[in-house]
């Protein structure tokens, strides 16, 4: 994971709901909960998000669970807390974080691609681990394998009263002997009748189907991939791997 925040995550986060807004996620939110419910041996009542970011997934995951939400970034919990006031927040590294307790299940989103190492990779599965109880579940959500990633781009945005955001973002061709890819962004920010442009970029992990699996197992979960439904709207890769702690 890279040290420094990208500025998306820093001193651009109060633009974070009008770049991506909560309603954007309702879909997928459904398939995620389904997912964790799936493969877990009891109903799951708490779950732990790792990364949680500004919230979106939460605000729709809260109304199925008691949620407690960690994040590295300040900024991105500040706008969670808005969006999810009911919600526990915790600042720390989904890396090296113990905060002692368990929970039903675990969840991290998109936030598992800004790991760029496999050791980085293992030790975010091991405190996904570490915190699920027997029996529950824990899923992880890359936007790419390897496998699937294609470059390209993509563009978005919403308007926000006199506030707008417009953003391109471009990921080229990786580095085939590495862990890595980029994503640029380019952010068209209106406030009132004033425009200005601002640059970002973004280092994302990219590991194959068999290095998931493997440090998922290894963790001491039995690791399964998931395949999207037809039709639904999800992570832009489309696989996620679930999980399964061992009831003993």
């Amino acid at each position: 994971m890279e040290e420094e925040f990208p500025r998306l995550y820093h001193e651009l986060a109060s633009w974070f709901p009008v770049l991506t807004a909560p309603e954007d996620y309702a879909e997928e939110a459904e398939f995620y909960m389904r997912t964790i419910v799936s493969g877990c041996s009891y109903r799951p009542e708490t779950l732990l998000e790792l990364g949680s970011g500004g919230g979106n997934n939460a605000s729709h995951l809260k109304a199925h669970f008691s949620m407690t939400l960690v994040d590295i970034s300040p900024g991105m919990l500040d706008v969670s807390k808005s969006l999810n006031p009911e919600c526990e927040h915790i600042q720390g590294d989904m890396r090296n974080i113990r905060l002692g307790r368990t929970f039903d299940a675990v969840f991290v989103h998109d936030a598992i691609t800004h790991i760029t190492t496999e050791q980085d990779l293992k030790s975010v599965i091991e405190t996904a681990f570490v915190h699920c109880k027997p029996g529950g579940a824990a899923l992880f959500c890359p936007d790419y394998v390897s496998e699937n990633y294609h470059p390209g781009t993509k563009t978005g945005g919403h308007d926000a009263g006199e506030r707008s955001l417009r953003y391109l973002a471009w990921n080229p061709d990786p580095d085939p002997a590495g862990t890595t890819y980029i994503t640029d962004f380019a952010y068209l920010i209106r406030e009132g009748d004033k425009v200005r442009c601002e640059y970002d970029r973004m280092v994302m992990g990219l590991f194959n189907h068999g290095v998931w699996l493997r440090l998922i197992n290894d963790a001491g979960f039995q690791a399964r991939s998931v395949a999207f439904e037809p039709g639904e709207k999800t992570s832009a890769g489309g696989e996620d791997f679930l999980g399964i702690k061992p009831d003993n």
